[in-house]
């Protein structure tokens, strides 16, 4: 396949480059200069002028508000946004459970939930792992248990991220008890307002809180919000992971990451010559550089083909591997600044005495924060299992 960009393309990734340097707010540009953390306004304001534009949803198709781009379209958006610094759109409404509903959920369900998601107006969160049931994921307990037109939902989730947020929350939940684990779940959707339904915030090691633990006690659901049919939501969940891991590959995420690290390493001084100039660090620069290039070339070839199988799995493997190799590469390039972390200075209202370069107070938060890539979304232990099963028989 050839890759190159052609005079449509071309044209497209000029196109995008004018609208974000047009709209892209000064004000989020200088948070994202100065590293420190996005809230939840800001999401929402750059969330509503991408809806504005019809742009929040790349690959939906067009008849359900998405833009309907290609995949090359759809890579030459994700590189330009990141490159600016936005705020990356948060998947659980657009990447996630909009294509489910689009693709498996009734007219009535299209009609309902579709324009708010693509509008920015309800904002969702996934309701899957459990204590108990998270690489794992068949092993849910959170029990749905039908009483006429509703369903009666108890059990807990964990990992929760952004649910202190969401007005909906798409629940994996088990209907039928007596029957092999994956053949017994539904797809279910909660209005997060429900009586019955509390958060609790977790705290994570960079010091953010944006997952939580939802419990779910006596929590009336009407039976219109289950999707497709009843004990037939394994595979509705297959379908969204493959969306999910599709995503978690981050290739202009990584790309982000390499232009921060050649400053870093261009700035920085071993034995009074720039990093950037030691042949060790070069070569772990250069094989940090080929294999996104790599991914990104079989990103784009499934995109492309719409392979399924195994290769989402492969990408979220490489891709979450990568984007812990770029922050790696960071915190070895600081030094010793790397070992100080001062968590409030990515807070707007810090006014405190910075320790080190002023590049060095993210990179600790960077770190621990990407330490989880290579969990959520499925261990890379589950991703090479299905790998093996996929293209080997096992």
């Amino acid at each position: 396949m050839d890759f190159s960009l052609g005079a449509a393309d071309l044209a497209f990734q000029q196109e995008v480059r004018d609208f974000l340097k047009a709209e892209f707010p000064p004000e989020l540009a200088a948070k994202s200069a100065a590293e420190i953390r996005f809230k939840k306004e800001d999401y929402d304001s750059w969330q509503n002028i991408l809806a504005r534009k019809g742009w929040i949803a790349p690959a939906w198709p067009v008849e359900h508000g998405g833009c309907g781009w290609s995949p090359v379209q759809q890579n030459i958006f994700d590189e330009e946004t990141f490159a600016i610094g936005a705020p990356r759109v948060l998947p659980f409404g657009i990447r996630l459970v909009g294509p489910v509903v689009y693709t498996y959920g009734s007219k009535a369900q299209k009609a309902r939930f579709l324009p708010g998601i693509v509008s920015n107006e309800t904002y969702w969160c996934q309701g899957f792992s459990e204590p108990g049931a998270g690489s794992d994921l068949a092993s849910v307990k959170t029990t749905a248990v039908r009483d006429g037109d509703n369903f009666v939902v108890n059990g807990q989730k964990t990992w929760t991220s952004y649910a202190h947020y969401a007005d909906w929350i798409f629940c994996l939940v088990r209907t039928d008890p007596g029957v092999k684990k994956q053949l017994g779940i539904s797809f279910l959707l909660i209005d997060m307002k429900t009586l019955g339904i509390s958060v609790r915030p977790i705290r994570t090691l960079d010091g953010d809180h944006f997952v939580n633990e939802v419990f779910l006690d006596n929590v009336i659901v009407p039976a219109e919000n289950l999707v497709g049919e009843e004990n037939k939501g394994w595979g509705y969940a297959k379908f969204l992971l493959g969306n999910e891991r599709t995503g978690i590959a981050g290739v202009g995420m990584t790309k982000a990451d390499l232009v921060r690290l050649r400053h870093i390493a261009r700035t920085e001084k071993r034995n009074g010559r720039p990093l950037i100039e030691d042949p060790l660090f070069q070569a772990r620069l250069a094989r940090l550089e080929i294999d996104l290039r790599a991914l990104e070339l079989t990103n784009l070839r499934m995109l492309a083909e719409g392979a399924q199988g195994a290769f989402p799995s492969i990408l979220k493997i490489r891709g979450s591997q990568l984007q812990q190799r770029s922050v790696e590469l960071q915190m070895d390039a600081l030094g010793p600044y790397a070992l100080p972390w001062q968590a409030d200075a990515m807070e707007p209202a810090w006014n405190g005495e910075p320790v080190g370069p002023d590049y060095a107070k993210a990179r600790a938060p960077a770190y621990f924060d990407r330490r989880k890539t290579t969990i959520y979304g499925g261990s890379t232990e589950v991703q090479k299992n299905i790998i093996a099963k996929t293209m080997f028989g096992f």
